[in-house]
């Protein structure tokens, strides 16, 4: 152990310091260790956060989407089909058509988006966790089924047990000529519910699932689609798959991962948790004010200590080094405190779920917590900064001392 840390040290534990400066000490390590304890909980929610959501978009969400860069449709011939299919690592590849329609069930009606998918969908398995109601299915003996969102279903009052009713979806007729009769301007299909899921808010009170053939003649589509979905094998392997995409399709296409397909969500939530990294630094910050005070009043007690140092050859540099130890030891104490109890607070809330939250129809019943090691080093790092910055002015007028007044 060098010299400036055992003085340091024998300074922090000393019995004969003044009992005020011994309270300022605990209350700056006390404020310390709670400001860090937060700072820790908070960052890990937040964490927690982004995982669940991403976890719930994708049980609806393919790992890749394909969309073109110019309007909103475009025509993804057979042979780049087959080129995007054979790229190592793809477990499956769905065509996709998306559109808002109008929907009726009997004296109800609503806007939707309407998301036609080909055969391959059901293959993904990605909804049939979340079938609430009825089969998943989109096609059963030559006929065409759809699967509803659980909001779709209440706003529209469906009964998917019911096989006389059908859902009346409409849709403006692309090649339309203007004429005498307003209604043929508009297309209008009929179709039964096999189905009810229940994902997410967002899902389930816009989404209606039908097959591609449906969607497509329902929207004069004819070969066109909107997007194309990817689903990747090992999901290590999403951003390589991503970078050959981008080189088989060229120019012309997005190739969006999962986050990029809920950029805006994604980065609200981490520039809403670098805020929260900001506001709880200030406040480790203000409760560190307390080492200077803590640290200038030492300076003043220990006048004599450190004439007598200086004059048998204590370097200022040294002094300079055992007030700023003196603030580390009070600061990093604090610190590990915090930690501590912070990561035991996350691991109750991981096992027990004590905080709960607070909605009926949640998802989830507790707040979710995730722990990252770049939180843990990112919130020392502010420590260590904020620790050098209070304790280094009362280490500079320490190391001033004039030695003849104070022998």
């Amino acid at each position: 152990m060098n010299l400036a840390l055992r003085i340091a040290r024998k300074y922090f534990f000393s019995k004969k310091k003044k009992n005020f400066i011994n309270v300022i000490s605990i209350i700056s390590m006390t404020g310390v260790a709670v400001g860090t304890m937060a700072l820790v909980i908070v960052l890990s929610v937040f964490n927690g956060l982004e995982d669940f959501i991403r976890s719930l978009y994708g049980s609806f969400d393919p790992d890749i989407e394909i969309v073109s860069r110019q309007g909103k449709s475009f025509v993804l011939e057979d042979q780049m089909m087959e080129r995007i299919a054979s790229i190592s690592g793809i477990g499956n590849v769905v065509k996709v058509i998306e559109d808002n329609a109008y929907v009726k069930y009997r004296d109800s009606e609503m806007v939707v988006k309407l998301k036609g998918v080909d055969g391959n969908f059901l293959e993904d398995s990605r909804l049939g966790k979340n079938i609430v109601e009825g089969e998943l299915f989109l096609e059963r003996d030559q006929k065409m089924y759809a699967v509803l969102g659980r909001g779709v279903q209440y706003t529209l009052n469906v009964n998917h047990l019911n096989d006389v009713y059908p859902l009346q979806i409409y849709y403006p007729r692309r090649r339309y000529s203007p004429g005498i009769n307003p209604a043929q301007s508009i297309n209008r299909s009929n179709i039964m519910i096999s189905g009810i899921f229940a994902i997410e808010k967002q899902f389930d009170l816009n989404y209606i699932i039908v097959p591609l053939e449906f969607a497509r003649n329902l929207m004069d589509y004819d070969n066109h689609i909107t997007s194309v979905e990817v689903m990747v094998g090992n999901i290590s392997s999403i951003s390589e798959v991503k970078s050959r995409l981008k080189e088989t399709l060229g120019e012309n296409y997005h190739v969006l991962d999962s986050d990029e397909q809920h950029s805006t969500l994604i980065k609200a939530i981490k520039i809403e948790k670098l805020f929260v990294f900001i506001t709880f630094s200030f406040i480790i910050a203000v409760s560190a004010i307390n080492i200077f005070f803590s640290l200038t009043m030492l300076a003043i007690e220990k006048k004599k200590d450190i004439a007598v140092l200086i004059s048998v050859g204590a370097s200022k540099k040294l002094i300079r080094r055992i007030f700023i130890n003196e603030g580390a030891i009070i600061a990093f104490t604090g610190a590990f405190l915090g930690m501590l109890t912070g990561v035991l607070v996350l691991l109750a809330q991981q096992q027990f779920g004590l905080v709960s939250m607070g909605i009926e129809t949640s998802v989830i019943d507790a707040y979710p917590v995730k722990m990252r090691l770049n939180d843990f080093l990112f919130t020392a790092v502010t420590i260590i900064l904020i620790t050098l910055f209070f304790s280094s002015r009362p280490a500079i007028i320490a190391s001033k001392s004039n030695v003849i007044d104070n022998l």
